[in-house]
């Protein structure tokens, strides 16, 4: 069981760094789309001296990962070593592409959502890309700054540089890489879906724990609550449904009872019976 997570955990390090690869060469490399950390940073210098992306994220990472070992110890371990060194290899790799986009809107949104997803994938495997991510646990160690604003700082720093390089137009264009960069690995860390959590209140709490057991087969958690406003007691229940079944009790609840309090909100990351595991039991 622990080789299967192990083989596991290097394959989507694996996988996601080599999109991360394809990400840099296919897009922001050649439409000089500089979205924080060290990638932005071989951009830069690629502009500047033509030097290597490759080599200039090695000539970085590898000092880095050490300083990182040394200062921060048990938050790294072999798995970082793997993403950091497996990232610029990849960029290398498939810096002879013959193929490249250089529009700066499509560079940026495709850009981020490809090199998200890689981030993602290498961050579902526990593992790092490295580079600037390790200075920003460094800056959160030995100040009271949280991991994210640190790693903004980082980022921010970097985009502010490639302003000057490039343009005003390029820098803003990596401020939308970044955002898309950061909600593509939010959507694949927590496998996004189109689950809604419902939260009724309702007074008629038989009828629609009836609607949603028998109507539509889901399971339900109730909680008795009271009216802030009636000082009525009231069941507040809870249920998770699939989107098309979402809308189908909607349609119930507006006919059967039309009093109660209805709540529909996204859910992600769902683990439990009817969703991440078979809806019924197994039977011996």
């Amino acid at each position: 069981m622990q080789s299967k997570q192990e083989f596991r955990s290097y394959s989507l390090i694996i996988l996601g760094t080599f999109l991360v690869g394809l990400a840099f060469n296919i897009f922001l490399l050649p439409a000089s789309i500089t979205a924080g950390g060290v990638a932005g940073i071989s951009i830069i210098l690629n502009k500047l001296n033509g030097w290597s992306p490759a080599v200039v994220q090695w000539a970085i990472n590898i000092p880095t990962f050490v300083l990182g070992y040394f200062l921060l110890g048990k938050d790294f371990s072999i798995r970082t070593f793997v993403g950091t060194m497996l990232l610029p290899t990849f960029i290398w790799l498939t810096s002879y592409l013959p193929f490249s986009v250089e529009d700066p809107l499509l560079a940026s949104i495709y850009g981020g959502i490809l090199s998200g997803i890689g981030i993602g994938l290498v961050f579902r495997g526990k593992g790092s890309t490295g580079g600037t991510t390790i200075f920003g646990q460094l800056i959160k160690k030995y100040t009271r700054l949280s991991s994210g604003y640190s790693q903004f700082l980082i980022d921010g720093c970097i985009v502010i540089v490639a302003m000057f390089v490039f343009d005003f137009e390029r820098a803003l264009y990596g401020m939308i890489a970044m955002f898309i960069i950061g909600k593509s690995i939010d959507v694949v860390q927590l496998r996004s879906s189109t689950s809604k959590l419902v939260l009724i209140v309702t007074e008629n709490e038989q009828k629609i724990t009836d609607l949603i057991r028998n109507e539509i087969d889901r399971g339900f958690t109730k909680v008795w609550s009271e009216g802030g406003y009636s000082n009525q007691k009231k069941a507040l229940l809870f249920s998770v449904v699939e989107q098309s079944e979402a809308v189908y009790l909607k349609e119930l609840i507006q006919r059967s009872d039309n009093s109660s309090f209805v709540i529909f909100l996204n859910a992600s990351d769902i683990i439990g019976r009817g969703f991440s595991l078979p809806r019924d039991f197994p039977r011996s």
